[in-house]
């Protein structure tokens, strides 16, 4: 792994930690997500994620996630112009934090949410890379929490040595459920 990766996963903890001491909730979510990939070597991705919670006020807190995602191939071969290559699946787990802002004062509703962080290819000739996740959703008062997000991993996965698209985002719903600790 590179140096730079690991300063910046190390950034992005002491962020996380720093933003947690001043808080006066914490909530913990459980959820799957459902992805079209923006690249068409892969058919879909899927992934399960746990998320940490950490209100700053009703309507502002800041998240910590981290689970897996696999991006399946569709086809197990590439034509990059001269040469047929392999294409595995790409598989990464994700760990990530940002700020998500509730447009309803009672801190549920209509949500946007920006994440960045890492993430650390796991298959066959994946790296670690650069990771940021725009979301939107509507999270009810009962747990339920529905999103809709773009989300990046950069250049980790194998066909990075093919050619240098950027073919690892993904447009995702996540359906989660959410609950106080």
């Amino acid at each position: 792994m590179k140096k730079s990766t690991k300063l910046f996963a190390s950034a992005v903890a002491a962020v996380a930690i720093f933003f947690s001491t001043n808080v006066s909730a914490q909530k913990i979510g459980i959820g799957a997500n459902l992805g079209l990939p923006t690249d068409d070597a892969y058919s879909f991705a899927a992934g399960l994620d746990v998320r940490m919670q950490f209100d700053v006020t009703k309507q502002l807190s800041v998240p910590v996630a981290t689970g897996y995602t696999n991006f399946f191939a569709k086809d197990r071969s590439y034509f990059n112009g001269n040469a047929i290559t392999d294409v595995p699946d790409y598989g990464y787990i994700p760990l990530k934090t940002g700020l998500k802002y509730f447009l309803d004062p009672s801190g549920s509703g209509v949500y946007a949410m920006g994440e960045v962080g890492a993430a650390f290819g796991v298959t066959d000739n994946a790296k670690t890379t650069f990771l940021y996740a725009p979301t939107i959703g509507y999270s009810w008062s009962n747990g339920l929490d529905l999103g809709l997000k773009y989300e990046n991993a950069g250049k980790g996965d194998a066909l990075r040595l093919v050619d240098d698209k950027n073919r690892t985002g993904q447009i995702a719903l996540r359906i989660a459920y959410g609950f106080k600790l």
